[in-house]
């Protein structure tokens, strides 16, 4: 029996993700996300302060299939962090522990991320075509 292999834990064929460790990682990431999404915003600022060629250099790009592409993933990961964030400051005061609370307030957290990424989405083309 102690010649027998037994599998590192946890066993990642057995393994099945949790909501709770699925948006852990979610959140991390979507940090992550927003940090490599802010030097973006910054040189649009400073397009904006440069000119209207520069600005219309970048404004090209950002308006592009790839540039809305990750204009909307960024928009996401904002809103997703927002929301998680706030659900944390609910734990942080030590609201929220129950199981059946954690798994609704996740679910929340996705639910509201994806309505307002819609909604600033829809308002933004609405405004400006």
């Amino acid at each position: 029996m102690a010649d027998r292999e037994r599998p590192l834990s946890p066993d990642l064929q057995i393994y099945r993700p949790q909501l709770t460790s699925v948006l852990s990682i979610t959140h991390r990431l979507t940090g992550v996300a927003l940090s490599l999404g802010s030097p973006v915003l910054v040189c649009w600022l400073i397009a904006a302060a440069a000119g209207p060629s520069v600005y219309a250099t970048l404004h090209g790009f950002l308006g592009s299939r790839l540039g809305l592409v990750l204009l909307f993933g960024w928009t996401y990961a904002l809103f997703f962090h927002l929301c998680n964030g706030i659900r944390h400051l609910f734990w942080d005061a030590g609201h929220g522990f129950e199981l059946r609370t954690i798994y609704a307030s996740g679910w929340t957290v996705v639910a509201a991320s994806a309505m307002l990424t819609l909604a600033a989405w829809i308002i933004s083309f609405s405004v400006h075509g």
